[in-house]
């Protein structure tokens, strides 16, 4: 690396909610946490940009059955999957995004696509013309325990908020939120934020989630927040867009993130976020529990799976 370039950076999250059930639950979602890091971080270090590693960040995360996003994604109350996600490219500051998509592998990549269209966030109609227009292959994301967990709500009346965090019983304490993220520094010092979900399950047919806003996923020349948890305490916050704001108006990253999380403490919402600055400082904040997150620092892989719950704020 010549000294004109900056240290590559990322962070990636698969959600936040309740605490891991067991040793076998945090293996599981470590191993695959760490397994994408190591994968996208070497798309940075080989010059690759922000976008390209978000882009296959979020791919790969999409393919994870255990997240809840593309492949594993849960089910909604008529029991269809419908998802949503975006980019935000923030040396360009543009925001796309797709919302309520079906039958598709990877949200993400329409969402790329957009990001050279004029208009760049669209809707399940438009959403699936764009399939139909981009000619991608049909695909059915349903795992059998997605299926197994609507069943058992529609035989409860669904009496629950939203499905499961993850897609694994043993895994996961509580039914919780699940949302995938990344958030890339490249070696350019070029930023971008992905968000993809496939909701919180079980919600009323149209619902909107907060990935495929400013909302929840957001960046600038000066940070780039990729948001989790509930997402309309989420949107009433507008986490991801308040994080970076503060920090392009002088705040460090810290400082913003942690003023951020103890505002969304004392108006008792339930959520977390990822985050880059500009200057290579890596954060996240949760209200929740749990965030499951992991990170590359430059040097080494970290993750924050076990990060301690009274803590409001992370940085490396």
């Amino acid at each position: 690396m010549s000294s004109n370039t900056i240290q590559p950076k990322l962070i990636i999250h698969g959600g936040a909610g309740g605490h891991l059930k067991s040793e076998k639950g945090e293996t599981v979602v470590r191993e695959a946490l760490h397994s994408i890091i190591r994968e996208v971080y070497t798309i940075l270090t080989s010059g690759g940009t922000a976008v390209d590693a978000v882009i296959k960040g979020c791919q790969l995360l999409e393919d994870r059955p255990t997240f809840n996003a593309g492949t594993g994604s849960v089910l909604q109350s008529d029991g269809q999957i419908r998802m949503s996600a975006a980019l935000m490219d923030g040396s360009r500051q543009r925001f796309s995004g797709i919302i309520n998509v079906s039958r598709v592998q990877h949200p993400i990549e329409l969402v790329q696509f957009l990001q050279g269209e004029e208009d760049r966030v669209l809707s399940d109609y438009g959403a699936q013309e764009l399939l139909r227009e981009l000619n991608v292959p049909i695909y059915d994301p349903l795992v059998d325990i997605r299926l197994q967990e609507w069943i058992q709500e529609r035989d409860g009346n669904f009496n629950k908020d939203m499905a499961g965090v993850v897609a694994e019983q043993e895994l996961v304490h509580e039914p919780r939120k699940g949302t995938i993220g990344v958030v890339a520094l490249d070696c350019n010092g070029k930023i971008a934020a992905g968000t993809s979900t496939g909701g919180k399950g079980l919600e009323r047919i149209g619902r909107v989630s907060d990935s495929a806003m400013p909302a929840g996923n957001y960046a600038d020349a000066s940070a780039g927040v990729s948001c989790t948890g509930i997402g309309e305490d989420i949107m009433e916050e507008c986490l991801a867009a308040k994080v970076a704001i503060r920090v392009t108006d002088g705040m460090s990253l810290v400082e913003a993130m942690t003023k951020s999380m103890t505002e969304s403490r004392s108006r008792g919402r339930d959520l977390g976020a990822i985050a880059i600055a500009s200057d290579g400082t890596i954060a996240w904040g949760k209200t929740s529990e749990v965030i499951l997150a992991a990170y590359h620092d430059g040097q080494e892989i970290g993750d924050t799976i076990n990060w301690d719950n009274d803590e409001l704020i992370g940085s490396k």
